[in-house]
């Protein structure tokens, strides 16, 4: 509450991320903070040490509590790695504690992800017992040589019965797909969309594969379509969404009517969020300042920092100069946009503050804006980066 460069008349929405670090098998592409289970394991029987685990993270949350006090928690997403590796006792003893420190909103989201490559028939449904409302489930491809190509540790069938009973276990859930892999053509793209539709998801997320750093494909870069073919499988894919009754509401998200991600459009409307877990990341509001956190990247490290009351790596101040690149880097990735009394409400500032780039990127045909909001144009989703940019600081 001491002074600062701002003053935020109200906080925004508080979502709780938790990061589970460990996988099956680290994946190409992946450049998120994931590790292999192999050589992980602590003393005990368990593959990684799960347990201790748990109580970091809820050792993280205690020291965390101060910041957010009072403050209702309208979602929860545990994300990784691969959350579904950890047994639904153990997702049931970590919901159990947040309930006893957290006020969760009535309606509060928990979604959690999960891989078809750790799937078995009664553990969905023993997540939904613990209190999990929505399951993600990342099937990335359906074609077996896509799948092999990316790295994954399961195959068609196994993708198709977790998207099964992720259905029968959950009211909504979502499937994460990819396009643009190693040699895909659009007929390969076509099938994949084919049988993800079949399956009736409610929320569907596409996203485009990108050669990140620091990754093995970065290292042994594989042949990807070029720029017409890909653009020409996300038109497919709007196409077909829309069909289905499923609508294009952010650049890689479609839902169908009531299923949007709650979680995830928080962070697209500049919301805060608390991130415990290894490598997990915090935006944090306060009356007079926004601050970000980082924890502690390894998971040891991480455990032994948590357990010591010292999870928190690096934490910052975000500057006056950078808040309007930063909300405008998430608010323009909403096809519905932005209201102007949300930017003033969540960074602060006066609309003056992104006056020029808001004429800069309306004469470039890229948004469209009113009296009260501003929305990308079909043409400013095709060249979001491009629309992002014209609001960096020092331009």
């Amino acid at each position: 509450m001491r002074p600062g460069p701002l003053q935020l008349t109200a906080l925004p929405p508080l979502a709780l991320y938790v990061h589970m670090p460990w996988c099956l098998r680290k994946c190409p592409y992946c450049d998120f903070n994931s590790h292999e289970w192999r050589g992980m394991a602590d003393d005990s029987d368990a593959p990684w040490p799960e347990q201790r685990y748990l109580d970091a993270l809820i050792a993280d949350l205690d020291a965390a509590l101060p910041l957010i006090w009072g403050r209702s928690v309208h979602s929860v997403f545990i994300g990784g790695g691969t959350p579904s590796l950890f047994l639904p006792t153990s997702i049931d003893r970590l919901l159990g504690d947040l309930r006893a420190r957290l006020k969760l909103a009535p309606d509060c989201e928990i979604t959690l992800e999960a891989n078809p490559g750790t799937f078995e028939r009664d553990r969905f449904r023993a997540y939904r017992a613990a209190g999990v409302t929505r399951l993600s489930v990342g099937v990335q491809s359906f074609d077996d040589a896509h799948l092999k190509a990316l790295g994954r540790v399961h195959d068609r069938a196994q993708a198709i019965a977790a998207v099964e009973e992720a259905a029968h276990a959950f009211d909504t859930f979502n499937l994460d797909l990819m396009y643009a892999l190693p040699g895909q053509t659009l007929e390969q793209l076509d099938a994949d969309l084919g049988q993800a539709l079949a399956l009736g998801p409610p929320h569907l997320s596409v996203y485009h594969l990108t050669i990140e750093p620091n990754t093995y494909f970065a290292k042994f870069p594989p042949a990807l379509p070029d720029d017409d073919s890909a653009y020409a499988m996300l038109d497919r894919i709007t196409e077909r969404t829309g069909q289905s009754g499923l609508e294009r509401y952010e650049i890689s998200a479609y839902a169908g009517s009531g299923h949007r991600c709650a979680h995830n459009t928080n962070y697209w409307q500049f919301g805060d969020y608390l991130g415990i877990g290894a490598g997990a990341h915090s935006k944090l509001s306060f009356a007079h300042r926004i601050v970000r956190q980082v924890r502690f990247r390894e998971p040891r490290l991480y455990m032994d920092k948590a357990l010591a009351g010292r999870a928190v790596a690096q934490c910052d101040e975000v500057g006056i100069a950078e808040l309007p690149f930063e909300f405008m880097l998430n608010a323009l990735r909403l096809k519905d946009g932005f209201t102007l009394a949300q930017f003033g409400e969540r960074t602060g500032l006066a609309v003056t503050a992104i006056q020029r780039g808001l004429e800069e990127a309306e004469r470039k045909g890229l948004v469209e804006r009113d009296l009260a909001r501003v929305w990308p144009t079909t043409r400013g989703f095709d060249f979001l980066s491009d629309l992002q940019t014209i609001f960096l600081p020092d331009r």
